[in-house]
């Protein structure tokens, strides 16, 4: 068996990649089964590299705030700001400024440096303002997305004035209690301003499609673009609160499927920009349904990989990452007979093979799943291998 992984393995590159699909996607989703690696990012950014340099894609997308993401943005398109500032501000979860993405941004804004506005690459983040402990208030992008309408638009369409939306929002630290993540009597999400919240935000999200064509005709694509972020991420906020508000079982699968509806918005609109390389975890990318067990017990949800496969098909293809060791996590050599032993057997390191002929090699029935000692880290399973496009490998993670 190894011998015939031996023979279909291939040294990871963009080339390497982009030969398992049949046309090259609009979304090119590479996943990782663990955060905070930095040789995981390494291996990101060197294909990001080629794909900029050799196949015309211009916008990296991270697992990260999207905005925030659009400080970095700034930062390598229009030199905004300083290395340092953007480091800081830039990236959300504590993984965020690692060597690797500092390296990532430093490179982008070198590429972009006496370039055309047209040739110049981007950086996203599409995650949703969020994190495990909670939800971020939904100020930041309501006040924007008003403040967008109210300077180009005729005010007396707009359906509230800015100091309406102040007095509906109050004090953000009632959005972000952290008790009301495991305390839905804490949260504010289902009170009656965050319900008039609720549909004054679906208002001027309705208002901005509608005035549409005067928009793009005053203004420059890139400021109704955001405009449009400001609204997913302000209706999305919104109802993730309402649901972190609610005592049913279906709490925390409500929660998790609206942070990755999100993140898929967020990707369909990265995929009207043009092709795209996105890195985030293998759960949030794949097509398969995503599973986490919480203090409550097992939830599952559509991740964003197959809410934005049901759109988009052929244009999204999805590579999931494997890994042999992370020792300083306990996690050791993998048994030979698992997906991950087989792979560690081979000479190339990175090396990436194509799903389907994987789980050809594989045979009937496929190896049991890699068992993790380790939370943090997510093993490939086997039976997946039907929904993803190609495996990359990788042996080892360097101690920190």
């Amino acid at each position: 068996m190894a011998e015939r992984i031996q023979d279909i393995a291939r040294p990871l590159d963009a080339a390497a990649l982009l030969r398992l699909l049949p046309a090259p996607p609009r979304l090119l989703a590479l996943g990782e089964p663990t955060h905070g690696e930095d040789a995981l990012l390494d291996v990101r950014n060197d294909v990001f590299r080629q794909l900029v340099e050799q196949h015309g894609y211009r916008t990296i997308a991270i697992e990260s705030d999207c905005l925030k993401g659009l400080v970095v943005d700034d930062y390598v398109t229009r030199g905004r700001g300083t290395l340092d500032e953007v480091m800081a501000h830039g990236f959300s979860h504590p993984w965020g400024p690692s060597a690797p993405n500092r390296e990532l941004v430093r490179w982008m804004r070198a590429h972009n440096e006496d370039r055309p506005a047209d040739e110049r690459i981007r950086f996203a983040g599409f995650d949703g303002p969020l994190e495990i402990t909670g939800a971020a208030s939904p100020r930041q992008s309501l006040t924007a997305l008003h403040g967008y309408l109210s300077a180009e638009v005729d005010p007396a369409l707009l359906p509230c004035t800015a100091e309406t939306l102040d007095r509906l929002l109050g004090a953000d630290d009632r959005w972000t209690e952290p008790a009301a993540m495991t305390d839905p009597a804490r949260s504010v999400g289902r009170s009656a301003g965050a319900g008039e919240l609720r549909t004054l935000a679906a208002d001027l999200v309705s208002l901005l499609a509608e005035q549409a064509p005067h928009l793009l005709a005053t203004g420059p694509r890139d400021d109704w673009d955001r405009a449009r972020l400001h609204g997913r991420t302000a209706t999305g906020l919104l109802t993730y609160h309402y649901w972190m508000a609610d005592a049913s079982p279906a709490r925390m699968t409500r929660m998790l499927g609206v942070r990755d509806r999100m993140m898929a918005g967020n990707l369909l609109a990265l995929a009207e920009r043009g092709p795209t390389l996105v890195h985030a975890h293998n759960a949030h990318l794949q097509r398969e349904r995503s599973s986490m067990r919480m203090w409550q017990g097992p939830v599952e949800w559509w991740s964003a990989g197959a809410l934005v496969d049901a759109r988009l098909g052929g244009e999204y293809a999805f590579v999931a990452t494997a890994l042999g060791t992370i020792r300083h996590q306990g996690v050791d050599t993998p048994p030979p007979d698992t997906v991950e032993g087989l792979l560690y057997a081979l000479a190339q390191d990175p090396c990436v093979v194509g799903a389907g002929r994987l789980a050809e090699a594989l045979g009937d029935p496929r190896p049991a799943p890699r068992v993790s000692p380790w939370y943090g880290y997510a093993p490939l399973d086997p039976g997946h291998l039907d929904s993803v496009d190609g495996v990359v490998f990788v042996r080892d993670m360097p101690r920190p």
